[in-house]
């Protein structure tokens, strides 16, 4: 199409993406509340008075100012309309992106996310499972006397960043599936990484989750570096069956691949003794200085 068309066309998807989000949104809204009381479940309370149960190990949750609790609706129902519309606005990003794609790229796109999507809720829901158990380390080193009062819209920043961490995390294998099936990295090579990537992996546990602590750092590391080893062993298995299907695939550029001297019939030389004569030309006219035979 011509580029005025193909704008046109963004601008259509965008607006039905846009609409999508707007209208859950809205119906989230009403919702707002259980949705609010589900993301905050993982603090641990504090009951019969600020600490006393628990010994520090809890928090209030609190609307710090006059304008939170609106703020901290909208917030929470765009969310909502974000999260829930994916399917919708993913389907209209797939739908402008997809005719310029050929058939096996096609292919490969369904199951990438066929694979995605299971790894980014299952590392989401991790997260969630891990985060009462987080929270109850960070608060329990509260010095005695002191209290813990927790933000609404602060709570709602930490789960979301936790879902998000662990969730895109958990695709860093899929990534190392993917340049592998392209031919950009053998297994053989990735399987040589382990220490560096193990060690890169805790790291970025450590780094990346908002909780700072020791189980959250484990509870993010310790899958993603058991995902690693899958793909190394998937790698690792692709490879033989490349090389079984082409045995110079994994060749450098300079380097010459083994010839195969297995006598073959042919039509016109026998295996044995010298090759036929060529067939006798029929005449002489020659094409720009050459004969039909050369």
């Amino acid at each position: 199409m011509p580029l005025m068309d193909h704008l046109r066309e963004l601008r259509n998807r965008l607006a039905k993406a846009i609409a999508a989000i707007v209208v859950v949104a809205v119906v989230a809204a009403f919702y707002s509340e259980q949705i609010m009381k589900f993301l905050s479940d993982p603090v641990p309370r504090c009951t019969g008075g600020l600490g006393e149960k628990t010994g520090g190990a809890c928090a209030v949750i609190a609307y710090t100012d006059l304008l939170s609790p609106f703020t901290t609706t909208v917030k929470v129902s765009l969310l909502t309309g974000v999260i829930v519309s994916s399917p919708i606005w993913l389907y209209q990003l797939w739908a402008f992106i997809a005719p310029g794609l050929h058939k096996h790229e096609r292919k490969y796109t369904y199951r990438f996310v066929a694979a995605a999507v299971p790894l980014f809720l299952g590392g989401a829901w991790l997260a969630y499972t891990i985060m009462p158990v987080s929270m109850k380390v960070l608060l329990g080193i509260t010095p005695d006397g002191s209290a813990n009062i927790l933000p609404m819209d602060k709570i709602l920043d930490f789960s979301v960043r936790m879902v998000l961490v662990f969730g895109l995390s958990f695709e860093l294998p899929l990534l190392l599936v993917m340049i592998n099936l392209v031919g950009m990295v053998s297994g053989k090579r990735m399987l040589g990484w382990w220490r560096i990537v193990v060690m890169a992996v805790f790291v970025f546990g450590a780094v990346a989750t908002p909780t700072t602590d020791p189980v959250g750092m484990i509870a993010l590391s310790g899958p993603i570096v058991l995902l690693y080893f899958i793909a190394v062993g998937f790698a690792l298995v692709n490879d033989r069956r490349r090389a079984r299907n082409d045995p110079g695939a994994e060749l450098d550029d300079d380097e010459a691949s083994p010839l195969d001297l297995t006598p073959e019939d042919i039509g016109g030389v026998e295996r044995v003794g010298s090759p036929r004569a060529l067939p006798g030309q029929t005449d002489r006219d020659r094409v720009n200085g050459y004969d039909d035979v050369t």
